[in-house]
């Protein structure tokens, strides 16, 4: 490899000034994300501001239905990844060689692990509605198309899905909304101590 061929390297072999440029960006978006990283409904609640920004942006502009489509695929697909565990116990069923969810009231308490954890999830669902918004810009996005037809298919592709879903959370007898190890109380204290 010669001088200068490295990525971002420029003839003299320090980076260039758009690759320092781009990295400096990088860094400072990387910065602000692990700052909102505590944040969690803040987080939401602006992701469900530029969701409904985004709606009303589509329902004034009457079109670019497909984007909005898409979109809501992506958002379904995101969200079936959130309440999926990490390990498919349907995989694990005949192999004993990895961690499974408990099945019995006596075993050893197991948190859920997600397959697409909450703030990745988050992170995807807000960069897919700001590309959703860009796409609304460009009038090679807004392809002509029946709407109606589309929120009906999204609609039972929704509730296909979740079925599925809820099936595969029954069977496998997984919640996906633990908050940690169940405690038992145990017999009320009678107030009377050995003493007297």
């Amino acid at each position: 490899m010669s001088e200068g061929d490295s990525v971002g390297d420029s003839v003299h072999g320090k980076p260039s000034v758009v690759y320092r440029f781009f990295t400096r960006l990088g860094q400072i978006y990387q910065s602000w994300l692990d700052k909102s990283t505590p944040y969690t409904a803040v987080r939401w609640v602006v992701t469900l501001g530029l969701s409904f920004v985004y709606m009303i942006r589509v329902y004034l502009l009457q079109g670019w239905y497909i984007v909005t489509y898409a979109l809501g695929i992506y958002h379904l697909n995101l969200f079936i990844a959130f309440l999926s565990p990490k390990v498919d116990p349907s995989l694990m069923e005949d192999s004993d060689d990895g961690p499974s969810l408990p099945t019995k009231q006596n075993e050893e308490f197991r948190p859920f692990i997600r397959r697409l954890p909450e703030f990745k999830f988050w992170h995807a669902a807000t960069k897919g509605i700001l590309v959703a918004m860009v796409c609304t810009f460009f009038e090679a996005f807004n392809v002509p198309v029946f709407w109606p037809i589309l929120v009906m298919y999204f609609v039972m592709l929704f509730c296909i899905t979740m079925k599925r879903q809820i099936k595969h959370m029954i069977k496998y007898r997984y919640i996906p909304f633990t908050h940690g190890k169940r405690t038992y109380k145990g017999k009320e204290d009678a107030g009377k101590t050995f003493a007297s």
